[in-house]
């Protein structure tokens, strides 16, 4: 296809996607497997709201899976990886991210560390939404998410690492396999259970809970995520959509027009 025709259909898809596909009172997210590896994708509502998803299930490598949200909805969407479902006993299941070892979570909040979507819609108040990418409790694999809509701020969208927080994670913070291989970075709060690093207690607000050196780690990695409780400027996102494209181990750290391009090439088959 001449990059022409495709520049045409990859706006047009864009547009039919936000204008025309999307049903009343209801949010899409398009989960989109780049990793080079199956994973296991899985939701926890916040209290009062619904499952979604089943709260998890599995997507190869390369795959698209289309979950709806009612459009108030809120809570998190992260990434299992490791996971071998085929006798669980209530042991963990999955190298990261592990609910009580069950494919379908049911509302449980996974086992960090784990690389956290935090999501609160607020179309039912016709104001914007709020969204983030959290390494608060920790790292295991890169996310981005893409408002699928070039007429909307390319500051909706949220790009994914520089490099790789498992490359570059101390050795304290590790989280290994049974092969000894390093498969997710634990943050310092996680690791230490200390005051200054959770950001509680007598540290519980900006003024007292500064970044340190662990937390300088995962922000130099991936500069628009929340690297700890009170990072600043906020990585927090506030726009209108309600459509959302997440993209576990997404490529091309490039300008956002690039991304959002890439994004909707992969998922739409553009």
């Amino acid at each position: 296809m001449q990059l022409l025709e495709s520049i045409t259909i990859l706006f047009i898809i864009s547009g039919c996607i936000f204008y025309g596909n999307v049903e009343g009172h209801q949010a899409t997210f398009y989960i989109h497997n780049k990793c080079p590896f199956p994973i296991w994708p899985a939701t926890a509502p916040n209290t009062g709201q619904p499952i979604i998803a089943n709260g998890g299930f599995y997507l190869p490598s390369s795959q698209t899976k289309k979950i709806i949200a009612p459009w108030s909805w809120s809570g998190r969407i992260w990434a299992r990886t490791g996971c071998n479902f085929a006798s669980n006993n209530w042991k963990p299941s999955c190298e990261t991210g592990d609910c009580d070892g069950k494919l379908a979570c049911n509302g449980a909040i996974g086992t960090p560390p784990a690389t956290l979507v935090e999501i609160t819609l607020q179309g039912d108040k016709g104001k914007p939404n709020f969204y983030d990418v959290s390494l608060v409790d920790g790292y295991n694999i890169p996310v981005s998410v893409v408002v699928p809509n070039k007429n909307i701020n390319s500051k909706c969208n949220i790009q994914g690492c520089l490099k790789d927080v498992k490359n570059l994670c101390p050795h304290e913070l590790e989280v290994l396999n049974s092969n000894g291989e390093v498969v997710a970075c634990k943050s310092a709060c996680l690791a230490f259970d200390l005051d200054n690093f959770c950001c509680r207690n007598g540290y519980g607000s900006p003024e007292k809970c500064r970044s340190n050196v662990y937390s300088k780690i995962f922000k130099d990695a991936c500069p628009n995520y929340f690297s700890y409780a009170f990072d600043t400027p906020t990585p927090l996102v506030s726009c209108g959509s309600l459509e959302y494209i997440i993209t576990f181990c997404p490529y091309g750290w490039g300008g956002a027009a690039n991304m959002l391009t890439t994004e909707i090439e992969d998922v739409f088959d553009v």
